[in-house]
């Protein structure tokens, strides 16, 4: 007999060879299917997908060609095409909330199908491929979807309730919970479409084919092996075209196209050493192809698994799958208790079906998911009661972090340490803190980058969560001007929401008086803008270049803006501090009253009010009399300046000879390497910045007011309440790079440089000794001994592989040649104090600004406030050091260890900091890296673009402010 007259090879199949094919696709597409949820970029989740697909689709239509074999009936195609924008669809659910948001959607996958089935949503099919052994009169195959009886009720049930709680990471908003329901519908439907368009397909090449006639006379219906494999390969070209078109199109809507480099830490940057800058742009490439491939392994292996077992066989792979991310990704005992959970009421579930078929006694098995459910009920009661009762008892001393990652896992510092107020001790010895105050810190900004609203409803969303009040009005209006100006984090203005917090206490006419006030006194050293009819109409004060730039970065969104007066401090100093008692009632007011007030508003109007009538026309500045601001130039400012400390706080101790700075709340290990920036500059932590900051000694100007002023700084002390905005310092490029100056990292001297003057204070009767540039300089210049850390393994004569890291002291003259640190010029003092400094330091030649670069390390230091020179350095080639107690606007937007390396004032951990990087093999190719990821994110994030959009986000903010009518307006959303 011809071949092509025999029955379906797939039925004379080796039932043992027939398993382990079965055994296998699922197993395969398990582990993509891991890969995928863990190591897709979830920026560009979308056109990896759409990518994917495009190639799936190609592949299947190339194959049918080659094969002579035409495509699906037309009823088929159009199911294909619909299961396709389906999981498009599903798609855009999981991208909205960055996919790993609604994993624990999967958990409900096989409860959904299963009801699908079960109610005949789309009729009755059993379409699994005939490779599964042959259905007898005595064994009938079994349905698509099992579990008809109670019990298999109850174990899934168990199944999907276990599975959830595994998966579960957080609560989400209900748009959240609502985008995952709609992901599971959705994913289901398409799979039960894939599904009914096989029987479709395989229905019509049926009918197509010719009859045959047995020799009994009987009709029987030939099919062979290259019809089966048409259809199935008919079936993933329909669905990937539609999926490809689809996830395309919501790409090129939803995504942005700028493309940043890989963090890569640990072994992949030991290997990479000096060559990761070219490396990075293959490890790019090669990261993003194997992506592609692994998305589109895990699109044929669906598409395939549902023809051959079902759409309801092939929801527990990414139940699993989701459940093993999970564990990777966020491991704890009680998720791997409900995993396993899952997995015994799925082992349960099946074999409950396999016998209700068979029509054997159930008994055992009923006792087993008894068992299961009173386990599950148990389980999730002690969850409940854990959840619960989880205790927090915070540490005394504010700023204190919940917990400080340490030898792979964390150290609970919310308990007093062991010695009170000392640094947190670092006991892991085969780690250099360095090292792991890199890794740490990269893998906290990673979540940041990964954790952007990609939507402006997502935007709107977070905003709400974080602040607790809708949007200002025009948010819609900055949140389109920030997309087109390619703006990298939408959502890390938390700055702006802490300067303004007091003034919502304050009512807007208030606030309004008080901007005249200080505007209308001369002597305040104050630049005013009006801005009116959504134009600058009058600016006044401060230098040329301030005025055009202050104007200059506005001009783009101004006539968004409502009218107002602005007045912006023209020192360097910060101008604003409000006592403790006043501060707190104030901030109590506005977090208890007045934001809760705007928030009810349930549908508050997108558009600032009309001007009030307080506001002139804007044409000259109305004349005050009398001023709040009191001047201390060059006078001891530390008790005015701790004056909105806690009086619990070290800095408000009675007794200042018994005060010590609370060390624990930012140093780690007996060198103070910095693991916590912002508590390091809360002044408030630190009571001897009273004797070693020049600030606080005698600062070159200080007119201050310590009633809650609006007025606009570029920089300020943590203690200070002066509203930070961008400095026009920056915008107006006053210190810049030139690339074409820089040199390579293997050219440049392995030395820290740091050329500057005695600014940071004036200096009378000997006061420099007690300036911040001045004892930075001592210590980096003196012929004492420091403490170092050595690896005792790597000494000749042993042959231990793990390092160990002990401390040793050193003469610090044994490495003057990394510290090339001097001043260049002495200023700012009387003429006794400016000729002892120069007898003390020396003046070393200046170094010009473009002449930096070739040096590897460059030290940054405060001066009279902040340092002007920082954005420069971080656009080189070279790794920036910086010592810096005055905070600025980007305090978000940087992060410490990531893309430079922060210092104390103390100094202590300078020269291991340097030693390391230079000086070890592992911390001088983490240095190349650290580099490069300084420089590359200061291209992104440090442009002028970026100052305008956090600029326009904080006028627009500061607008509602003084807003009459500010409880009424703000963006509900579209």
């Amino acid at each position: 007999m011809p071949s092509s007259l025999l029955p379906s090879r797939y039925q004379q199949h080796d039932v043992s060879t027939s398993r382990r094919r079965q055994f296998f696709l699922p197993l395969a597409l398990l582990i993509a299917s891991v890969l995928s949820y863990i190591g897709t970029p979830v920026a560009h989740s979308l056109l990896t997908s759409a990518i994917a697909w495009a190639t799936i689709c190609v592949y299947s239509a190339l194959r049918l060609k080659r094969d002579g074999q035409s495509g699906n009936n037309a009823t088929a195609q159009r199911l294909g095409w619909l299961a396709g924008g389906l999981l498009a669809l599903a798609r855009v659910c999981e991208r909205a909330v960055d996919g790993r948001g609604i994993w624990w959607a999967n958990g409900l996958l096989p409860l959904v199908l299963h009801f699908f089935l079960q109610t005949e949503l789309l009729g009755t099919t059993d379409t699994r491929s005939p490779d599964l052994p042959a259905a007898s009169p005595d064994k009938p195959r079994s349905r698509a979807v099992p579990g008809e009886g109670s019990g298999s009720r109850t174990s899934l049930a168990i199944l999907t309730c276990s599975a959830v709680v595994a998966i579960f990471a957080a609560a989400g908003s209900n748009a959240t919970i609502a985008l995952g329901l709609s992901y599971t519908i959705v994913q289901a439907l398409a799979f039960l479409l894939i599904e009914r368009g096989r029987a479709e397909a395989q229905s019509g090449r049926q009918n197509a084919g010719s009859v045959i006639y047995s020799a009994n006379g009987s009709l029987t219906q030939p099919t062979s092996a290259a019809s089966e494999g048409a259809s199935t390969v008919a079936v993933i070209r329909d669905v990937a075209t539609a999926s490809a078109l689809c996830t395309g199109i919501a790409a090129l809507t939803l995504e942005s196209f700028t493309f940043g480099g890989l963090g890569y830490w640990g072994i992949f940057g030991q290997v990479l050493g000096d060559q990761w800058v070219f490396w990075n742009g293959i490890l790019g490439i090669v990261y993003a192809l194997v992506t592609i491939v692994v998305h589109a392994a895990v699109g044929v292996g669906v598409l395939i698994l549902v023809q051959r077992q079902g759409s309801f066989a092939t929801s527990f792979i990414p139940l699993s799958a989701s459940i093993l991310s999970q564990l990777l990704v966020s491991f704890s005992l009680s998720r791997l208790w409900f995993a396993a959970l899952c997995a015994a009421s799925a082992y349960s579930f099946l074999n409950e079906t396999d016998h209700l078929s068979s029509g054997s006694p159930m008994g055992k098995r009923m006792r087993i998911s008894r068992i299961l459910t009173l386990l599950t009920i148990i389980s999730l009661g002690v969850l409940v009661v854990l959840h619960l009762r989880q205790p927090y008892e915070a540490y005394k001393y504010r700023h204190y972090p919940s917990s400080s990652a340490v030898d792979g896992g964390t150290i609970d510092v919310t308990k007093p340490p062991p010695e009170p107020l000392r640094p947190l001790s670092f006991d892991n010895t085969r780690v250099h803190p360095v090292d792991q105050l890199v890794r740490d810190a990269e893998v906290e900004w990673m979540k940041v980058l990964q954790s952007q609203s990609q939507s402006l409803e997502q935007a709107v969303a977070e905003y709400k969560r974080r602040y607790k009040v809708p949007p200002p009005p025009n948010f819609d209006k900055w949140y389109e001007f920030a997309k087109r100006k390619g703006v990298q984090l939408i959502d890390e203005y938390d700055t702006i929401y802490h300067s303004l917090r007091p003034f919502w206490a304050l009512a807007p006419a208030t606030i309004r008086a008080r901007a005249r006030e200080a505007l209308g006194y001369s002597d305040n050293m104050l630049m005013a803008l009006f801005i009116r009819d959504g134009k600058a109409t009058y600016v006044e004060g401060g230098q040329d270049w301030l005025q055009q730039a202050a104007v200059g970065m506005t001009e783009q969104f101004v006539q968004y803006l409502p009218d107002m007066d602005l007045a912006f401090n023209i020192h360097d100093e910060p101008r604003v501090v409000v006592p403790h008692d006043d501060l707190s009632r104030l901030v109590q007011k506005a977090m208890d009253k007045d934001m809760p007030a705007a928030l009810a508003t349930t549908n508050p109007r997108n558009a600032f009010s009309a001007r009030p009538k307080d506001l002139t026309q804007g044409l000259r500045i109305p004349e005050a009399k009398t001023t709040r601001f009191n001047v201390f130039a060059h006078q001891p400012v530390w008790l005015p300046s701790r004056l909105s400390c806690s009086p619990e706080s070290p800095a408000r101790a009675l007794d200042e000879s018994l005060a010590a700075d609370n060390l624990t709340a930012y140093a780690l290990g007996d060198l103070g390497f910095v693991y916590n920036q912002t508590a390091f500059s809360d002044v408030c932590n630190s009571p001897s910045f009273a004797s070693s900051h020049g600030f606080f000694d005698r600062p070159n100007a200080f007119n201050v007011v310590h009633d809650l002023f609006p007025i606009f700084s570029q920089s300020k002390m943590s203690s200070f309440q002066d509203i930070l905005y961008p400095s026009p310092w920056y915008w107006f490029g006053k210190v810049d790079y030139v690339e074409r100056k820089d040199i390579d990292w293997k050219a440049k001297i392995n030395a820290m440089i740091w050329r500057g003057s005695t600014t940071g204070g004036f200096s009378r009767d000997g006061g420099w000794r007690r300036q911040h540039r001045q004892q930075m300089v001592k210590k980096l210049n003196g012929l004492d001994k420091a403490k170092t850390l050595q690896d005792v393994n790597k000494d000749p004569g042993k042959n231990e592989m793990t390092p160990h890291w002990t401390l040793k002291q050193v003469p610090r003259e044994d490495y003057k040649e990394a510290m090339d640190v001097h001043f260049s010029h002495i200023g700012q003092c009387d003429p006794g104090d400016c000729d002892a400094q120069k007898e003390f330091f020396g003046l070393h030649d200046g170094v010009e600004q473009q002449e930096h670069w070739k040096w590897r390390y460059l030290l940054d230091m405060d001066g009279n406030a902040f340092s002007g020179r920082f954005y420069a350095f971080l656009k080189s080639k070279s790794l920036v050091f910086k010592m810096a107690v005055f905070r600025e606007w980007h305090q978000d937007w940087l992060k410490p260890w990531v893309h430079y390396i922060p210092l104390s004032l103390r100094g202590d951990e300078v020269l291991e900091t340097v030693r390391y990087f230079s000086a070890e093999e592992e911390g001088k190719k983490e240095a190349v890296r650290l580099a490069e990821s300084g420089k590359d994110w200061a291209n992104k994030a440090l442009r002028n673009e970026d100052f305008e959009v956090w600029f326009f986000r904080l006028l627009l903010e500061y607008g509602r402010l003084v807003d009459e009518h500010r409880n009424e307006i703000g963006y509900a959303g579209s």
